[in-house]
């Protein structure tokens, strides 16, 4: 069942970012972010849920990220920095008045992946 559940959580991600790809290409630059955070999310989830854990909120899952995978030394605290960047300006870009997510933040947001 976990293996399942991880599964579903990859193919998630993975329709997430070749969305924010589509975007990328029509310069759509907040919605890439959003679609990137996500597709970053649902990564988290999986690795959370290969170890048993459940994050119910986005918070949750930042902090549990970094507790299970960051702090132990699984992941470079580069990982964190990228899904709190990302984070951040998912809500920036979703709740604002004004874009402030230029070309060059946006492809930030989908070269890890």
């Amino acid at each position: 069942m976990v293996k399942e559940i991880i599964k579903e959580y990859i193919k998630i991600a993975e329709e997430k970012m070749k969305t924010a790809k589509i975007l990328m290409d029509n310069e759509r630059y907040d919605d890439v972010v959003s679609r990137a955070y996500y597709a970053v999310f649902h990564c988290v989830q999986a690795l959370l849920a290969s170890i048993g854990v459940k994050a119910e909120t986005h918070s949750g899952a930042k902090d549990l990220f970094g507790l299970y995978f960051i702090k132990n030394g699984k992941m470079d605290k580069k990982y964190a920095k990228y899904l709190k960047n990302l984070k951040d300006d998912r809500e920036a870009g979703d709740y604002g008045i004004y874009s402030l997510i230029e070309e060059n933040e946006a492809q930030n947001a989908i070269k890890c992946y």
